[in-house]
């Protein structure tokens, strides 16, 4: 592991402050509002952004445009929206005039904000950082302030925030093995985190980015860590063990070394009562639970413990016997629901099939109902047990397709609308569709949402003063077929050398438009404020252009009536009016950007905003960059 300083940023760190104008945390904030105060850029000037820099995260330069993706980025699970090449999601955070940010090239860096200068250099030998970026600790009179993250490997780092090098009090001088207590007596199992840490006062917590399969595997548990030492502090079982509230919704004992259940997104904290809610993943294997018969707790559920000691609170499942891969990932949003004058703390959870749950976040109880509907089980696989039963949200409405039939086969253009019409006419009497929650089957199957979305780990944001939460969500199909396998058990694999439901040369998915959106959810009424197509399809005529597009990442909202996204595979970065919807910015960058934007406040006064493009990932996004890039006013 090599560090190159190439500035002294003591007195930079110890000059304020964590101010209004940083962004300290993934979330700006740990209940992951992405709200910032900060109003320079408004919807009268915002139309006059410019590029302030490019930052390429290729130490050996910036890789030519459309060029393929290189390197690892597995796809166990939590990989999703970072596997297939170095397409990268990171949030930059910034903290007292320095800004950090992971890359994927192998490098921790701090840079200048303002202009994107290097100040030092952390070399990642044993894995890659992860993913979707890192978390700051502010220290105490004791310890630095110090920058922690996980690598692909399993391990968890501690560097000191003002020289980049690791600080030697923590784990074994600066690093955590945290495979010990995780791979279950297994050497061959994977284990690794894709997303940052989050710390609660003197605790950094992780979640687990483990396989897809086999059934048995690493433990998706979450544990605590003492900032300072490294040492464990507490652990979550997120399967549950004999005796533990969950365990009886699993069979004899299908919970033994049961991978999956992890949090591989992004964790909040209500810091006034110390709740940290985690957004579970389901259990392995994705898409047959013939192994695993019984509501498998706590599979696709929101979790909320104490974060200072990790007992259980409460929990909300919403998927029972997940066999679709509706894992949950997206960031729990917190705020407060006001309804005749009453403050309700609650907390908002998207979902892969579009759904938000609107939660009390002290009980957990819905704020605007949930309904209990049967679902289809007789297409389900032999050998498995399908629940009969799903959760559905009353308020606000699901913001994505959850069902499919041939009449809303696309017909953007003569071509298209052929395409799709053969696709689906190749098997007699059409391939199996239907939904909501239409099975997986032996038969080719059209699913929606697919297994990415939906909503996926897409971070939303939140403005207090509209009360309006902003959520993107993609209407995006699967089309794949399960195989049997000589042990009994099933896989799932593409068809016609497809897994979604689209053209895969034109990437045009086969269902009618629109196929990506935005949309504000006012959270004191449960109700829809506005919605909009997020995203264009360049290859159409001008006319036909404003499909949306397929999407994942997240927003940022500010009290300039703007909300900024990039997400879309376009490589369009957008800001949207937030009180009307309307789209007031666009622009053309280097590549698609499926991350989540950040905004601060430099030391020259201007405010800047920035996010990550590299394109690629589970999209089928075919840009290629290595960008960081920052806009201001001229």
């Amino acid at each position: 592991m090599r560090i190159t300083n190439f500035a002294v940023l003591g007195t930079v760190l110890a000059a304020t402050a964590l101010a209004q104008t940083d962004w300290p945390t993934y979330g700006n904030d740990l209940a992951g509002t992405r709200y910032s105060p900060l109003k320079q850029i408004d919807t009268t000037n915002v139309n006059k952004l410019a590029r302030a820099w490019t930052y390429h995260m290729n130490p050996g330069g910036p890789a030519p445009a459309g060029a393929p993706a290189e390197g690892g980025g597995g796809r166990g699970r939590g990989g999703r929206g970072g596997g297939g090449g170095r397409n990268w999601s990171a949030t930059p955070l910034v903290i007292k005039g320095v800004m950090y940010l992971t890359t994927a090239y192998n490098r921790v860096v701090a840079l200048e904000p303002e202009t994107a200068k290097e100040l030092w250099v952390f070399e990642v030998k044993d894995g890659a950082p992860a993913v979707r970026g890192l978390e700051f600790w502010a220290g105490d009179k004791d310890s630095p302030a110090t920058i922690f993250f996980g690598t692909s490997s399993g391990k968890l780092f501690a560097l000191n925030a003002q020289t980049g090098k690791p600080i030697p009090g923590f784990g074994n001088e600066g690093v955590v093995d945290m495979k010990p207590g995780a791979l279950n007596g297994l050497d061959n199992s994977s284990f690794g985190l894709s997303s940052p840490p989050i710390v609660y006062k003197n605790v950094v917590i992780t979640g687990a980015h483990v396989q897809e399969g086999p059934s048995v595997g690493a433990a998706g548990d979450t544990r605590a860590w003492d900032a300072r030492t490294g040492k464990l502090v507490w652990q979550f079982h997120s399967v549950p063990r004999p005796g533990e509230a969950g365990a009886d919704t699993w069979e004899k004992d299908d919970w033994k070394n049961r991978s999956g259940t992890n949090v591989w997104g992004l964790f909040t904290i209500d810091t006034e009562r110390g709740i940290l809610y985690q957004p579970f993943g389901e259990p392995t294997t994705d898409y047959w639970g013939g192994d695993r018969k019984g509501a498998n707790l706590f599979g696709t559920t929101l979790v909320a413990v104490d974060a200072l000691t990790g007992k259980r609170l409460w929990h909300y499942q919403v998927v029972h016997h997940d066999t679709w891969d509706y894992d949950l990932a997206s960031p729990p949003v917190l705020f407060d629901v006001t309804q005749k004058g009453k403050k309700i703390p609650a907390v908002a959870e998207l979902t892969k099939t579009g759904a938000v749950f609107i939660l009390n976040r002290v009980t957990g109880e819905p704020i605007y109902g949930v309904e209990e509907r049967k679902v289809p089980v007789d297409d389900a696989l032999p050998g498995d047990s399908a629940w009969p039963t799903q959760p559905f949200p009353l308020k606000p409405p699901i913001l994505a397709r959850n069902s499919f039939k041939r009449e809303e086969l696309a017909t953007v253009t003569e071509d298209h609308a052929k395409f799709c019409q053969e696709l689906f006419d190749s098997l007699p009497g059409g391939l199996h569709a239907g939904g909501p929650f239409t099975h997986y089957s032996t038969a080719p199957s059209v699913i929606f949402p697919s297994s990415i979305g939906g909503g996926n780990y897409n971070p939303p944001s939140f403005d207090p003063k509209l009360g309006y939460l902003f959520v993107n969500t993609m209407d995006f199909g699967s089309l794949n077929q399960m195989v049997k396998n000589a042990n009994g058990t099933y896989s799932r694999q593409g068809y016609k050398g497809n897994n979604r439901f689209w053209d895969p040369e034109t990437n045009m998915p086969c269902n009618q438009p629109p196929w990506g959106r935005i949309f504000a959810i006012n959270v004191n009424t449960g109700e829809i404020a506005w919605q909009s197509v997020l995203g264009i399809t360049e290859s159409l005529p001008a006319d036909k252009q404003k499909t949306g597009r397929p999407n994942i990442g997240g927003s940022v909202a500010t009290a300039g009536g703007l909300v900024f996204i990039g997400a879309t595979d376009d490589s369009r970065f957008r800001a949207f009016d937030s009180k009307t919807g309307k789209e007031v910015w666009v622009t053309t960058i280097d590549a698609g950007a499926h991350a989540a934007p950040m905004t601060f406040q430099g030391k020259n006064g201007k405010q800047y905003v920035v996010i990550t493009a590299t394109g690629g990932g589970f999209l089928g996004d075919k840009s290629r960059a290595d960008t960081v890039i920052a806009y201001a006013l001229p």
